[in-house]
């Protein structure tokens, strides 16, 4: 059953890589990448569940966190050009009492 898991979790990661290179847009790519790290935590979730090593679990979980900490860091790039507060279309602050205008 190991061997069935593993090459599914192979599959879906050589046509998530083919996606991410061939892929027309940005978002496209950014979606083929986002299948990528969550084929890789399903591969680590597995290897964990194969070896008794429960830890693995946490490991993956961790990794997804990241992943989705990062998925949303680079659509807020494509959003606003940067990732500070500034960055971008965001709005200035401004001294209290002034508009701006």
């Amino acid at each position: 059953m190991f061997a069935v898991g593993l090459a599914a979790c192979a599959v879906a990661l050589v046509l998530a890589l083919v996606r991410a290179m061939r892929g027309p847009t940005a978002f496209d790519r950014l979606l083929a990448v986002n299948a990528i790290g969550t084929t890789v935590i399903l591969g680590i979730a597995l290897h964990g569940y194969v070896l008794g090593r429960p830890e693995f679990v946490d490991i993956s979980i961790l990794y997804a966190i990241i992943n989705f900490i990062g998925t949303f860091a680079v659509l807020k790039l494509f959003d606003t050009g940067g990732l500070g507060d500034s960055g971008g279309r965001a709005k200035p602050d401004l001294p209290s009492g002034e508009d701006g205008q």
